[in-house]
């Protein structure tokens, strides 16, 4: 073959493989990035979409460990979502063992330090998620499946963090029905699976009281939150 033909020869063959290069790089770029590394974002509930009879009771932080709200948890066998934090149990965990062993309350997640996360990058958030599941599988031997990021802030970031720290929702609420500063909020007329946010403060007995009465005015029976969140 002249010379001129087998350059023009060489040249075609190359350029027929090249593409077939590229394509083999991009295909292993792709495989080096594992599906793991990438966890899809989880759903946002304030609310669930349910026709039974139920309402959620949710207790945030768990600073304040009356007797008198234990009590009537216990009493009442309510089903209770308890998103603590981690330093208000770490000074007397039996009062929260206690409801987990003799109740039906299940402890969430609400972060280690209660910052609001939208504040903190992917990496901050992740730490403030995964430390706290982290020490209460440590210290209640169950891991969190809800996240309620504190108040109620979240990003993209959140969502997908939440994946990775075990969570299957980050979990809002409907009403919030605590008492602060001497304030009540005004009754709510609740529905079914509306998801009612209370708090471990001074007037949280008097505060869940007021809650269980008015869920069961509304012909409405607490139920576990956790079960009602799908995978």
């Amino acid at each position: 073959m002249p010379r001129p033909r087998l350059r023009r020869a060489l040249r075609c063959a190359f350029a027929a493989l090249v593409p077939l290069a590229l394509l083999g790089a991009m295909s292993g770029s792709a495989q080096a990035a594992p599906r793991a590394a990438w966890p899809e974002p989880v759903p946002v509930v304030s609310h669930i979409d349910t026709s039974d009879p139920v309402v959620f009771i949710t207790l945030d932080d768990g600073w304040n460990h009356d007797p008198a709200a234990a009590r009537l948890l216990l009493d009442r066998r309510v089903p209770a979502s308890l998103f603590l934090l981690p330093g208000a149990y770490s000074y007397d965990s039996g009062y929260f063992h206690t409801l987990l062993d003799h109740g039906r309350s299940r402890i969430e997640n609400h972060t280690v330090n209660h910052p609001d996360l939208t504040g903190l990058d992917a990496a901050g958030q992740k730490t403030e998620a995964c430390g706290a599941r982290d020490a209460q599988l440590k210290e209640f031997g169950d891991g969190p499946r809800l996240l309620r990021p504190p108040y109620g802030t979240y990003d993209a970031n959140t969502r997908t963090v939440a994946r990775a720290c075990g969570a299957k929702a980050l979990v809002t609420w409907t009403y919030d029905l605590t008492t602060w500063g001497g304030w009540t909020p005004q009754a709510p007329r609740l529905k079914a699976g509306d998801i009612i946010l209370l708090h471990f403060n001074d007037t949280v007995e008097q505060d869940l009281r007021r809650a269980l009465d008015l869920a069961e005015a509304a012909g409405l029976t607490p139920a576990p939150l956790r079960e009602y969140v799908p995978e």
